[in-house]
């Protein structure tokens, strides 16, 4: 049987591991500490453990952390990695260096089951779910690991259909015996799970993105086939439920599109949807893939589409375009190409 990785498991889950081999209870903690806050490449570093029990411990466990297979690096200084996962599938991820700020933009799913027609993830299709471990990985065996300062859950999958896992490495990331993160240093992406979204709101304090894109149900549903049955505006009563102040930021993602949603009639209908939501627009550039129809508007139109949001007492910002020329960019992420290579 294979070995079990210990990276990645919540307090609880590393009680029962200390369970299952006969070590003492106060071992889990010890366990964490090394796993979250000491760099350790092995079990036998372990060293406030008794070698009889690094021994037990090894007999059905391993660290589990593994290095990115391939970097590649943008004109801009974005780096996008690509790990293995799943026994032989592909993901990718971003880092993105700006001033003071370090960000990792991680995957939660290989592939997608969105099919949001604007996306190449979407378009590759789905290959499974990350395990907590895959997802924390990417963060931990960063070459910039030691500069994060933000974790983005923006990258391939929707996090909010693998919430079991992406909840355990939120917590892992947040609690005291894990790596101690404030949660306002880690954004939660969904395109809008009406199922799972109360759940990530009533059980984590990191800041929700919602994908919005179009605030008419039947051009939304056009973009992103979920619309059919998540509509937006159930996804909105579920966000007033819950209070948003500065220790926790919700936020709407939009991509713009020439002469689709970025109208009038649209900034008029964004704001009576989202009146009462203490909120924000990103504004985001659309970046072209094989066989879309759609285009950005000019840098001059989407400034002046950001104005008429913020006169409606919407913030509204445009956000910077990065690692585009690398496919690292927002809805460029796809590894349909190493995934088939793999079965040929």
């Amino acid at each position: 049987m294979p070995k079990e990785k210990l990276y990645g498991k919540t307090l609880n889950e590393l009680i029962a591991v200390t369970r299952h081999v006969r070590m003492p209870g106060y071992a889990a903690k010890q366990i964490a500490d090394w796993l979250y806050k000491k760099e350790i490449s092995s079990i036998d570093e372990m060293t406030n453990l008794s070698k009889r029990m690094r021994e037990l411990l090894s007999v059905d466990y391993k660290l589990g952390l593994t290095d990115p297979v391939d970097v590649t690096e943008s004109r801009d200084g974005t780096r996008k990695y690509l790990y293995n996962v799943l026994n032989d599938k592909y993901i990718e991820t971003t880092f993105i260096p700006n001033n003071d700020r370090a960000t990792i933009c991680v995957s939660t799913q290989a592939g997608c089951k969105m099919g949001c027609i604007f996306c190449m993830t979407g378009k590759q299709g789905f290959q499974g779910n990350l395990s907590s471990n895959e997802i924390l990985n990417q963060f931990r065996s960063l070459p910039e690991f030691r500069n994060l300062t933000n974790i983005v859950y923006m990258g391939m999958g929707e996090p909010l259909d693998n919430i079991a896992e992406v909840l355990k490495s939120l917590e892992i990331m947040t609690s005291e015996w894990g790596y101690g993160w404030s949660p306002t240093r880690i954004t939660v992406s969904t395109v809008g799970l009406k199922g799972t979204i109360r759940e990530f709101l009533g059980k984590s304090r990191c800041h929700l993105a919602v994908s919005l894109h179009s605030p008419f149900d039947d051009e939304r549903k056009k973009l992103m086939p979920i619309q059919g049955t998540n509509t937006i505006n159930e996804v909105l009563d579920i966000i007033r439920e819950f209070d948003f102040d500065s220790q926790r930021r919700v936020s709407f993602e939009y991509i713009l599109f020439r002469g689709m949603n970025d109208t009038p009639a649209h900034i008029k209908e964004l704001a009576r949807i989202l009146n009462g939501i203490k909120c924000r627009i990103n504004i985001i550039r659309f970046h072209q893939i094989p066989g879309s129809e759609f285009e950005s508007p000019d840098p001059a139109a989407t400034i002046k589409f950001k104005e008429a949001l913020n006169d409606k007492g919407i913030l509204t910002t445009i956000r910077s375009s990065r690692g585009e020329d690398i496919g690292a960019a927002c809805g460029l992420l796809s590894t349909s190409e190493q995934n088939t290579a793999k079965k040929i």
